[in-house]
């Protein structure tokens, strides 16, 4: 049995191999200030996309819709996120008016089969502020 904190790094490496095999270029990986945290921020096109990884392990295939990894992101988190884009950007010498999205990759590991599920919902928190 893994730790929480050794799951969230293992689903952010499948994250990382996920999102170069499609073609995003990796900026930035755990972008921590004293506010919170971007997990990857990544360039595609003209657009930057940051990611919120979270990550669960599954061990009964059944219990897989009952406890979705995305059902954590809480409206304060979402705020969080927002925030720590801004921060980003300024720090990055990059316009507000930057075109920029906040993507959530929810991944299921499957430890037992090695196998993980992955879902991208992107564009998944919009812009509030």
């Amino acid at each position: 049995m893994l730790s929480r904190k050794e799951i969230g790094a293992f689903g952010e490496k499948i994250a990382k191999r996920y999102l170069e095999k499609r073609g995003y270029k990796i900026l930035a990986q755990n972008f921590r200030k004293k506010f919170g945290e971007l997990d990857i921020v990544t360039k595609k096109n003209k657009n930057v996309i940051f990611f919120e990884v979270k990550t669960r392990e599954v061990n009964d295939p059944n219990e897989l819709e009952s406890f979705l990894p995305e059902d954590e992101i809480s409206f304060e988190k979402e705020k969080q996120l927002r925030k720590m884009t801004q921060i980003y950007l300024a720090e990055n010498n990059l316009s507000l008016n930057t075109s920029c999205q906040i993507d959530i990759l929810a991944i299921n590991l499957f430890l037992d089969s090695q196998r993980a599920k992955i879902r991208h919902y992107k564009n998944a928190i919009e812009d509030k502020y």
